[in-house]
């Protein structure tokens, strides 16, 4: 997984798994979903991302199965 915040632009694009984009969805007028030829989901795009997220707050975690 890959995570980029475009300062420019105030974008967040959330890459799931590399894949050849098919298609691309409007989820809302500030969403965006790349689907891969099978209709499986690659990767979001998040405009107005500062307003929507806390973009300096990110933090990650892993979690192991039980």
């Amino acid at each position: 997984m890959k995570i980029k915040y475009f300062t420019d632009t105030d974008t967040l694009y959330i890459e799931l798994r590399p894949a050849d984009i098919a298609d691309t969805r409007d989820l809302d007028e500030d969403t965006l979903l790349d689907l891969d030829a099978t209709g499986q989901v690659c990767a979001i795009t998040l405009e107005h991302a500062s307003s929507r997220a806390r973009i300096p707050e990110f933090s990650y975690e892993m979690v192991a199965a039980a």
